[in-house]
């Protein structure tokens, strides 16, 4: 009863989008089943100034969904920053069956502040640009059959209130508006599913489901369930149950059990899908989820997966940025190109992906579920300390945050492959955990929520740390020991984080669980040049990498390195590397990261990025504990090796360690071993090292699945 209470005053939190959409009122007879109506494909265009009237002509053609830059002929010569502009997008349509109670317009995500017209009436305003926007259009249509004209104009970034999210990235130059997700029509009769939360519970082998039902009328409604599996279509569960309904001014909250039998859980290496489809009289809504859990363990500081700890390994997507890339086009909205894009990520063992700084297209997310990746779901809320809140944006309060919050978790709750709510990033302020506690009850699956470098808001929680070691090498050269030496020569918890940024009294530590989903500063531009973050880091750490090949080969080597170092330590319960997917500026204005492509269209990975850092992700890893620029002749000592399991299997294998110079073996030792799933294990190997001068290489290799890991360290002998 007290959960249902709770859920039931949610709705007094929710923006006027939210409420309209819930509160939509219709007439006529009542169809039997839910009609979508895609508008995706090929617009008209026009542009005016900010508080211009609807223009009468509209020159140029635009894909939906896309970003206003896609048209053609091009209708903006902006290049940089889009402002003071608005953009309106046209075209008709007819529909056949206006018996329909509920006729809606659902535009996925589009901005900045998105107004829509049918037949030259306003019929709604979304001021928000990453939730979605639900409008009423059925007073405004025309009659059976005939032609209907939709306008959707959307604004720019500078002319957005100071009460909503902005978007705001150091690192963009743009902020390019448009419809960037799909566009639909939804119609159906009463009673109307509005939402639907299905919250797994994998030790009852049951889900929960809560589904806000809206009528005109009261009555006590039939509502059929059904559960199928998601790609068989095989029934495993199916049902009626009668409910009472409110009237027009009420939505009632249909709240089951059911049973699932024989449940397959949902985990990166199985994504097995369930979808559900709820029916009334007059409405049918079907959603896919997963059968899974996942908490962070306050306990032993790691994520907990059906049960069992997972460490996580990843990347990050920033998706913003890559709309800015100059060989973007329209691949974000190629469904074939954005599934190849998560199968190369998948190649480099990743299992996770932090959506960072902003959201893609909901296709993704369902490519994601299918997949099998766990998402950082990061909202575009960047400001920095307490001061850049206030400066970004403005009269912005936890309430009026909460409620895009809600919006957001309200369009991903039932996505298996959303585990973590992310509340913003590297931001310090006091507003951010206030919107997470007002908006946390109403995810009933209880996710944790990440809040950037802020406290967390629970001990349930976990926090971000940005470990960024190279970033020193900015303003100074490393020492004579060597880089590795000075930075990696001590096992270090990962900092850059809220106990660096909003630290605790009496020097205590927050125990949360640790996503380290930032590290390195040493990024190229995919031509191999430096960015504006690493043009010094180049020329004092690493000279002799004068041209862009031996760049490319210096920074994928590292990376390495600092992949196998951070994973080693197991102080981390996801190191996620930065970033999988971005932008490339090696001209003016110059970008400050970038991605690993060399080829972005084709996904064709940069081979040395490609050959050291995918071993450093391997499941089964290994790192080199030796961090030595150099050694004097004939020196002996013992080397520590360190392997990681991520799997819950044991493995058994043999370790080699060589030492190699060019390609000729100088001294090499095997040891077999075995190492329990999840566990850690240090072989320690004596070695003696050449007694003749000259340049020199290392290697600890062992096998996963058939396929050799190595942990390499180049040095000399003096």
């Amino acid at each position: 009863m007290e959960e249902n209470n709770r859920i039931k005053m949610m709705f007094k939190n929710l923006s006027f989008g939210a409420l309209l959409a819930i509160l939509l009122v219709g007439c006529g007879k009542s169809g039997n089943t839910r009609k979508e109506i895609s508008l995706n494909g090929s617009w008209e265009i026009a542009l005016s100034d900010t508080g211009a009237l609807m223009p009468s002509v509209f020159p140029a053609r635009i894909p939906v969904p896309g970003l206003v830059d896609m048209a053609s002929p091009g209708i903006d010569s902006q290049d940089t920053v889009y402002q003071n502009s608005v953009y309106w997008y046209r075209r008709t349509f007819a529909l056949h069956d206006l018996k329909s109670q509920i006729i809606q317009l659902k535009i996925n995500k589009s901005c900045y502040h998105t107004h829509v017209y049918i037949n030259g009436k306003l019929v709604g305003e979304n001021v928000y640009s990453f939730t979605p926007s639900l409008f009423d259009i059925k007073p405004s249509l025309n009659e059976d059959g005939l032609d209907n004209e939709i306008v959707i104009a959307v604004g720019c970034r500078n002319n957005l209130p100071d009460t909503v999210t902005n978007g705001w990235d150091f690192e963009k130059i743009k902020y390019t508006p448009g419809i960037y997700d799909d566009v639909k029509i939804i119609q159906s009769g009463f009673p109307h599913i509005n939402n639907i939360q299905v919250v797994p519970d994998i030790e009852k082998k049951q889900v929960r489901v809560l589904a806000e039902i809206h009528s005109d009328k009261r009555l006590r409604a039939s509502i059929r369930y059904t559960v199928r599996e998601s790609v068989s279509k095989l029934i495993t569960t199916s049902g009626r149950v009668r409910e009472k309904i409110g009237d027009k001014v009420q939505v009632s909250m249909l709240d089951i059990l059911i049973p699932i039998k024989d449940v397959r859980l949902w985990s990166p290496e199985d994504p097995f899908l369930y979808e559900l489809e709820l029916s009334t009289t007059g409405d049918n809504k079907t959603t896919r989820f997963g059968m899974r859990s996942f908490v962070a363990s306050a306990d032993s500081a790691v994520f907990v997966l059906n049960g069992r700890p997972y460490y996580m390994r990843g990347t990050n997507v920033c998706i913003y940025r890559f709309f800015e890339d100059p060989e973007r086009g329209g691949l974000p909205w190629d469904y074939d190109w954005v599934v190849k894009l998560h199968s190369k990520f998948r190649e480099m063992h990743w299992t996770s992906i932090r959506y960072c700084i902003g959201f893609p297209p909901e296709r993704w997310y369902e490519i994601a579920d299918s997949l099998g990746f766990l998402i950082q779901d990061e909202y575009p809320l960047w400001t920095g300390g307490q001061g850049g809140f206030k400066r970004l944006l403005g009269g912005i309060n936890a309430t009026q945050l909460s409620a895009e919050y809600l919006e957001w978790m309200r369009e991903r709750w039932n996505h298996p492959c959303v585990v973590i709510w992310d509340a913003q990033n590297e931001s310090v302020n006091d507003t951010t955990a206030k919107a997470i506690n007002m908006v946390r009850k109403f995810d009933l699956s209880d996710r944790p929520w990440d809040n950037g470098w802020a406290a967390p808001a629970s001990e349930a929680d976990a926090i971000e740390s940005h470990p960024y070691l190279f970033s020193r090498y900015q303003r100074q050269k490393p020492s004579n020991e060597g880089y590795l030496k000075e930075l990696l020569s001590e096992t270090r918890i990962p900092g850059n984080d809220p106990n660096s940024h909003s630290p605790l009294p009496d020097g205590k530590r927050y125990q949360n669980a640790i996503i380290l989903n930032e590290y390195g500063w040493i990024w190229l531009n995919r031509d191999g040049s430096t960015t504006t973050l690493t043009d010094n880091v180049y020329n004092y750490v690493f000279p002799e990498a004068d041209t862009p090949e031996k760049r490319l080969e210096v920074y994928a080597k590292n990376l390495a390195i600092l992949t196998e170092y951070w994973r080693s330590g197991r102080n981390a319960a996801a190191v996620m590397h930065f970033c999988g997917l971005g932008y490339s500026r090696p001209e003016r204005p110059r970008g400050q990261t970038s991605d690993h492509f060399i080829d972005i269209r084709n996904l064709t990975y940069e081979p040395n990025f490609y050959k050291y850092v995918k071993q450093a992700f391997s499941p089964v890893g290994v790192m080199l504990e030796f961090w030595e620029s150099s050694l004097e002749r004939g020196q002996k000592d013992t080397i520590a090796v360190q392997i990681i399991n991520d799997i819950y299997e044991t493995v058994e294998d043999t370790l080699k360690l060589t030492v190699f110079k060019g390609n000729s073996i100088i001294t090499e030792s095997s040891i077999p071993y075995n190492l329990e799933g999840l566990r850690k294990k240090i072989i320690r190997v004596p070695v003696s090292f050449p007694d003749k001068p000259g340049e020199f290489s290392m290697e600890a290799q062992i096998n996963f699945n058939g396929t050799p890991v190595k942990s390499i360290r180049e040095f000399k002998i003096l």
